[in-house]
């Protein structure tokens, strides 16, 4: 279910807008966040029920462990760090098997002249963004940055549809207090999230949309085989640019718009990087959260710029990331 889908625009959305308010106005605020969780479910499923199974498997075991952990991180820390080592592999090992099984079975093949056949994986939509999610959940829970949690805040910090499929990737500290004060939320806010949606629809549906019946056709011609004059080429690479521009331009308006319509301010995940003066700051502005959860849960965890400048740029990020005060 994309969010310019008529479904969504005319079916969904306005349900969930409806049921959520209603339940919050006669004071039934925990079911309002109850029904937020089975609207992000049913969501998520639309695309492929099959996969849902697979991301409540993994928000169970991420829930169980992070209780665990919660419990013992004062008295038995060493066990509650191992508790995130378990989870994290967890987490890692279903996002690569399903990112990268096939691309390393058929990597292998060809080194090797193999013949391993391995079916093909479908990449369950938005693993990626709710994988990050939970690790930084753990890690945060064992950093004493998290001081309780519920299951039902939980499922909807994991699973809150506008920012499920392709971010932006939240702190705990940025929505989960956020949801205990659901029971309020002003005129103002929704009206201001339908304006921020309804320019984010317009950046998809006429802009996006339309350099991709440009787009589409140039690049198809090339995939079979034909060879595009100068002027053609460069104008498919540089309307693709537009078409990427305000498409995650306009995904990222929308998100923020739901999330205001439910009284939930999501973190700015987008901001103008074309703009940008060079590549460090171009990756702060075109997924900020993505480049805010990899500085936070993988530079500085694996110790930033405080052990050399070799141990630095030996960091995954280190090729772009600024010296970090850590």
């Amino acid at each position: 279910m994309l969010f310019n889908s008529y479904v969504f625009i005319f079916l969904f959305l306005p349900a969930t807008v409806l049921l959520f308010h209603l339940l919050r106005r006669i004071g039934l605020a925990r079911a309002a966040i109850f029904s937020l969780v089975m609207a992000s479910f049913i969501f998520y499923a639309w695309w492929s029920f099959k996969y849902l199974f697979l991301l409540l498997a993994l928000m169970g075991v991420d829930f169980v462990i992070a209780r665990q952990i919660l419990s013992w991180r004062a008295s038995h820390r060493g066990h509650a760090k191992a508790l995130v080592v378990v989870g994290l592999v967890i987490n890692l090992a279903a996002l690569g098997y399903y990112k990268y099984a096939n691309f390393f079975v058929d990597n292998v093949n060809a080194l090797f002249g193999l013949e391993l056949f391995l079916a093909t994986i479908v990449l369950p939509i938005g693993i990626s963004f709710f994988t990050f999610q939970k690790v930084a959940f753990l890690i945060d829970l064992y950093q004493h940055k998290i001081t309780r949690f519920n299951l039902l805040d939980y499922a909807l910090f994991v699973t809150f549809f506008p920012q499920l499929i392709a971010g932006p990737i939240v702190h705990h500290s940025e929505v989960i207090p956020q949801f205990a004060r659901l029971g309020r939320v002003s005129g103002a806010e929704i009206v201001l999230g339908i304006t921020i949606f309804i320019i984010g629809l317009s950046k998809k549906v006429l802009l996006a949309d339309n350099v991709a019946l440009y787009v589409s056709p140039q690049f198809d011609a090339v995939l079979n085989g034909a060879h595009l004059h100068f002027l053609a080429a460069w104008s498919a690479v540089l309307a693709y640019t537009a078409q990427i521009y305000f498409d995650f331009s306009a995904y990222s308006d929308m998100a923020i718009g739901i999330g205001l319509m439910f009284g939930i301010r999501l973190p700015v995940n987008f901001d103008s990087p074309y703009k940008s003066l060079g590549i460090i700051e171009f990756w702060r502005r075109w997924h900020i959260t993505l480049s805010r959860f990899l500085r936070d849960y993988l530079y500085i965890q694996l110790g930033g710029n405080r052990k050399g400048q070799s141990r630095r740029y030996l960091n995954p990020l280190g090729f772009y990331s600024p010296p970090l005060a850590a």
